[in-house]
């Protein structure tokens, strides 16, 4: 169990850390209006990822019980699309959050929105439940405690992003420490998702 939960952790925070929509939406938030300006919109965003969150663990419980063989399909989908957005991070145009206008402040409903159609998220728990669920006897046990961690885990990333937006402002509008940032980012994905597989 030890072992499990270690692994979920640190495939989490990697994943749901990672540069991405809500993230990166967080951090600007954080540089252009404040940590507490900005709390409504993180609340939307864990709103969003909640549901997602939920869909997820709902509908792969009752795949998977019923039908063991889709459990290998959606490891290898689930860790295809995890290459897939660390190649796009990795090569993605830099974004110059420092002058993102601050004339309006986000609201709860904008970081609900944002996280609800983030194809991200939804790949994320694919892959997290497909792969990193934690071994309780109990089906139903293991998706909510598996979930549980994901939330309290996004939750801490996301307010670090939003935090620490005006300190990391910098490190996206200088193209080579921004480049650097993402191809770490990417690399540390791409080693997490082997790393199952080799199990």
């Amino acid at each position: 169990m030890t072992e499990a939960l270690i692994s979920l952790l640190i495939t989490t925070i990697l994943l749901l850390g990672s540069p991405g929509p809500a993230t990166l939406a967080l951090a600007a938030t954080g540089a252009t209006v404040g940590f507490r300006r900005g709390t409504p919109f993180l609340f939307g965003i864990l709103l969003g990822l909640l549901v997602a969150i939920t869909g997820a663990a709902v509908g792969l419980a009752s795949l998977f019980t019923n039908y063991s063989e889709l459990r290998v399909i959606a490891q290898v989908l689930g860790g295809l699309y995890i290459v897939y957005i660390a190649l796009k991070i990795a090569t993605s145009p830099i974004i110059d959050i420092g002058n993102a206008q601050a004339s309006t402040v986000p609201r709860f409903r904008d970081g609900f929105i944002l996280n609800l159609l983030n194809v991200k998220a939804y790949a994320v728990f694919l892959a997290v439940f497909s792969q990193f669920l934690l071994p309780f006897d109990q089906t139903i046990l293991a998706y909510v405690s598996t979930g549980f961690v994901c939330i309290v885990v996004a939750t801490t990333v996301d307010i670090i992003w939003l935090w620490f937006g005006s300190v990391i402002a910098p490190f996206f509008t200088r193209p080579r420490e921004a480049r650097i940032l993402r191809i770490v980012f990417a690399v540390l994905m791409v080693s997490a998702v082997a790393f199952v597989f080799m199990l």
